[in-house]
């Protein structure tokens, strides 16, 4: 092993360091308590290491909402693929999507709410972020209908999935109805 490798490979490393523990202070705490100072105390790091890593907080939310896609694509895949037919794929993605979202609030927030930049809908997309959509895409595209444009619906649905779970997490839709409201969304997508 070259000097260049093991250093290329510890630079890695410290970068996963910052990235989890961001992402853990941000779940225990809040994104507000995840600031570069608390993180260089948290990681044992100066905060010139942080920064020669990451240009700053917003950089950090970044590179976690990066792996949140990741995790994200892979709950979305195995409720897809576990699931028996059509509509219960649509069914099981939606509600491991909406799982997703109550179950890692913070997470959540740094991949859709907070302001991060990271290209969406373009080929510049990380591959994360495109394997999300994906996945999605895999659930929508065998209930739409001749003529429909598959990208568009599975927009149409993924914004739907996201306004309930949005709404529903700031309390400003209640938790019981969760169950019917996606019942309802899936009745129109699906059909029935």
């Amino acid at each position: 092993m070259s000097i260049q490798t093991r250093r290329q490979r510890e630079r890695a490393e410290r970068e996963r360091l910052i990235v989890t523990a961001a992402r853990e202070l941000a779940e225990a705490e809040g994104w507000d308590a995840v600031t570069t100072r608390r993180l260089a105390a948290e990681i044992e790091y100066s905060q010139p290491v942080l920064y020669s890593h990451f240009k700053g907080k917003d950089a950090i939310m970044a590179a976690v909402a990066v792996q949140g896609f990741t995790d994200l694509a892979a709950e979305l895949r195995a409720a897809r693929t576990g699931a028996q037919g059509t509509r219960e794929a649509l069914v099981a993605v939606a509600e491991r999507y909406t799982s997703f979202a109550r179950r890692r609030p913070a997470l959540y927030d740094a991949m859709f709410t907070h302001l991060v930049d990271l290209p969406f809908a373009t080929e510049e997309a990380p591959a994360p972020l495109r394997e999300a959509f994906g996945e999605l895409l895999s659930a929508v595209e065998p209930i739409a209908a001749e003529g429909d444009d598959a990208g568009l619906l599975t927009e149409t649905f993924w914004a739907g999935l996201h306004g309930l779970a949005t709404l529903m997490r700031s309390g400003r839709l209640p938790e019981k109805g969760h169950e019917p409201r996606l019942a309802l969304l899936i009745g129109h997508f699906a059909g029935g």
